[in-house]
């Protein structure tokens, strides 16, 4: 039997609530994997996997390898900036989140979809960087970093318009991407993305001169992510 992928559309909603969400997602999806450890790990199947979009309130988050030093702003300073700062249990350095950015969460077992880490990374990519084609944006993923890059050109340097960072146990995924379409870039001023003080960040927005439709980009990018990661998706709403 094919296991689905419930897609969860949760709106706004504040990066500690949202974490917590998944937590118990991937919490679920581990338990199922202990109770049948006698089984070889692709013929588990979960009940479902899980795919998460949302938008969070101005946060800050930092990886579990990440430097606090990469946020250039004190406590005073974030409070006046109305944004939170929280270390949580990714990989990768410190990035922004915030209104006008789609983030996706995908909790999935990727034994059951016979894929490894690193493919599963760079399918993600591949899925943002199907998306950002439509819309007439270039991109690519590199070797050395994980996310998707734009090209330098004459006015502007290599720049990063999604920032992925995940957490994998036992093969099972949680945290996922981050896609800048019509966020405030101001508060990446605040920081040094990702922990490089030499690359430049962008959105949708910036590159093409006008913000296009979030719902319209939420759908695209399902529909790779669907294709890249042969996720067998469901709606099931907020």
């Amino acid at each position: 039997m094919e296991v689905s992928t419930l897609f969860t559309d949760l709106g706004l909603m504040p990066y500690l609530k949202a974490l917590n969400y998944q937590q118990k997602l991937f919490d679920e999806i581990l338990c199922t994997k202990k109770n049948n450890e006698s089984l070889p790990q692709c013929e588990i199947q979960p009940q479902y996997n899980h795919l998460l979009f949302c938008e969070h309130p101005h946060v800050y988050t930092l990886g579990k390898s990440g430097n606090k030093s990469n946020l250039l702003i004190n406590t005073l300073q974030l409070q006046a900036k109305n944004a939170e700062f929280v270390k949580t249990n990714r990989g990768g350095d410190i990035t922004y989140h915030g209104p006008g950015q789609l983030v996706g969460y995908p909790i999935l077992d990727l034994d059951y979809l016979q894929i490894g880490t690193r493919q599963y990374i760079e399918n993600m990519e591949e899925a943002i960087i199907l998306t950002l084609k439509e819309y007439g944006i270039e991109s690519y993923k590199k070797s050395d970093i994980i996310g998707v890059w734009l090209a330098q050109n004459e006015t502007k340097p290599e720049r990063k318009i999604a920032a992925i960072g995940v957490k994998v146990s036992r093969n099972v995924s949680m945290h996922g991407f981050a896609l800048n379409v019509n966020t405030n870039m101001d508060y990446f001023n605040y920081i040094n993305p990702c922990g490089y003080i030499d690359k430049g960040v962008t959105s949708m927005e910036q590159e093409l001169g006008t913000a296009p439709d979030m719902n319209a980009v939420k759908t695209k990018l399902k529909i790779h992510l669907d294709q890249q990661l042969n996720l067998n998706l469901h709606e099931i709403g907020k």
